[in-house]
């Protein structure tokens, strides 16, 4: 397996779960992912919400793709690993408000501080399933 794979799972499983640290204490919750390329993984938050905050404070996150169904034993997550940029290009978001138009609603413009856009960069990504269970450190990482 290699990068190329990665992305697809996380393209074909948007729906992920991401990890970040408050203060102490690790905070996880549902995030929708934008899109995956070459460059990383791609999200957006709202400034004034607490991940974001978060993410500020501390760049280095996990996220959890799950693809659900089919074979346990088949390679059904894919786990995330990296630091966190925000990127502030006006042509990415003016593509994230005509993607994703429910945006709309909440941002005056493309160019609304309210909205931040950020990636996932600089990590390793790794596959899993039931077949690895208790084997875990023995998983190859792929780096990006």
């Amino acid at each position: 397996m290699d990068f190329k794979d990665c992305l697809k799972f996380a393209n074909d499983n948007p729906v992920s779960f991401i990890a970040t640290v408050d203060r102490e204490m690790p905070r996880v919750r549902a995030f929708l992912m934008w899109f995956a390329d070459e460059s990383g993984f791609y999200y957006h938050t709202a400034t004034a919400k607490s991940v974001y905050r978060q993410i500020k404070n501390h760049p280095n996150v996990e996220v959890c793709f799950y693809h659900a169904g089919g074979d346990m034993m088949a390679k059904n997550m894919m786990r995330v690993t990296g630091e966190v940029e925000f990127v502030d290009n006006a042509l990415l978001r003016a593509r994230l408000l005509e993607e994703r138009p429910f945006l709309k609603a909440l941002m005056k413009s493309p160019s609304d501080p309210a909205l931040a856009i950020f990636r996932i960069h600089n990590g390793e990504a790794w596959f899993w399933s039931m077949a690895e269970n208790m084997r875990e450190a023995d998983i190859p990482r792929i780096k990006f």
